[in-house]
């Protein structure tokens, strides 16, 4: 208290702040994507602690480790991870995408021929110009599918290219991000230290405890939605790979299992690529392939999901489905992916303000 009265202006230093940065960006627009290029090890490696700190407390815990041993198995494990991704799960994918666009000439042949077979058999249609019509939708919508992979692929050769600077950004993120969580406490005291010294003592609690729920949810959502979506990439591989024999098995699980993040809409984004790749080289097994992710997506809306994830969010379907448009839109996958928790936040902070504000109304509603 002695220090705010030392300091009677030290409330507007926020405002200040605030006032300079905006000046900033309307003088030279191009300051905020500036500042962010300088800031992306640091926030690349906040989210590298944000995601792995979970896994560090779980190690600690469970195996009554010190911070600096459960922090070196925690990326050892991951570690493991990534060279499993890189060495076996990525170079088959690669492969699986540069066989289908080699290929797809002689995919649009086969179907093409399994689509002149199968039509002109029924009599209603013969003598009409069904077949010709159906073969020149499908070559139109072929052509652009070819276009379109024929460009990610190169778009992926491209930034392999610069792999080197990747790799040391990367580093230097990780690196980072392990004095992160070795200092995670020191960080959240300096923290409440500022907030109390900068505001008053019920603004910087309200803060605080708004921090707390805002980690509650996000990595709750995260880290139970990735474990969930894991699974469900798993299982679909087993069943493409075994029971189905699909082709590509590996790269139409990848699809699923990550497109599985986006709450509702995730599942119809992965199921129609991977139906399509499928129906390419085998309709009838495209059928399969769309049955199994129907019977899958089943089992992890009501069984599996509510599992792993409960009701750590508490929004309503509508509200879910309004994050992940909206933030569909502003953001792409990323904005489809944080619309939920975002929504959620945002619910506490309405919930919680339109509380006060009744209850100084007097007003029990």
């Amino acid at each position: 208290m002695n220090n705010r009265r030392a300091i009677p202006y030290l409330k507007f230093l926020p405002v200040i702040i605030l006032s300079i940065l905006i000046f900033k960006i309307i003088d030279n627009p191009n300051t905020i994507s500036q500042f962010l290029g300088l800031l992306r090890p640091f926030l690349v490696a906040f989210a590298i602690a944000y995601l792995l700190s979970p896994l560090v407390k779980y190690i600690q815990t469970t195996f009554k480790l010190n911070r600096t041993g459960s922090i070196f198995f925690a990326y050892l494990i991951v570690l493991g991870a990534v060279i499993f991704l890189i060495s076996i799960v990525t170079p088959n994918i690669v492969d699986s995408i540069t066989t289908f666009v080699s290929n797809t000439p002689e995919y649009v042949r086969n179907v093409q021929k399994f689509l002149e077979y199968n039509v002109t058999r029924f009599e209603i249609f013969s003598g009409s110009s069904i077949t010709e019509e159906i073969e020149s939708v499908l070559l139109e919508f072929l052509t652009k599918v070819t276009t379109f992979a024929n460009a990610a692929l190169n778009e992926v050769l491209f930034q392999a290219i610069n792999v080197t600077t990747f790799l040391i950004q990367l580093l230097l993120s990780i690196v980072i991000s392990v004095y992160m969580i070795k200092d995670k406490e020191n960080f959240q005291k300096q923290i409440k230290r500022l907030l109390y010294s900068v505001f008053d003592y019920n603004t910087a609690t309200k803060i605080i405890n708004l921090g707390i729920d805002t980690n509650r949810i996000f990595s709750r959502y995260l880290v139970g939605k990735f474990i969930d979506s894991l699974i469900i990439g798993i299982i679909s591989f087993l069943i493409f790979y075994l029971i189905v024999r699909a082709p590509f098995s590996l790269l139409l699980s990848v699809i699923i299992g990550i497109t599985n993040m986006i709450p509702y809409f995730g599942p119809f984004i992965g199921a129609i690529p991977a139906i399509i790749i499928t129906l390419f080289i085998s309709p009838i097994k495209a059928l399969w392939v769309a049955v199994t992710i129907l019977v899958i997506q089943q089992f992890d809306g009501l069984y599996l999901g509510p599992k792993i994830l409960g009701d750590h969010v508490g929004v309503k379907p509508f509200w879910i489905i309004a994050a992940i448009t909206i933030g569909g839109a502003l953001f792409g996958f990323v904005g489809m992916l944080l619309g939920v928790p975002v929504i959620a936040v945002i619910r506490i902070l309405m919930i919680r303000f339109m509380d006060k504000r009744l209850k100084n109304s007097n007003i029990d509603i």
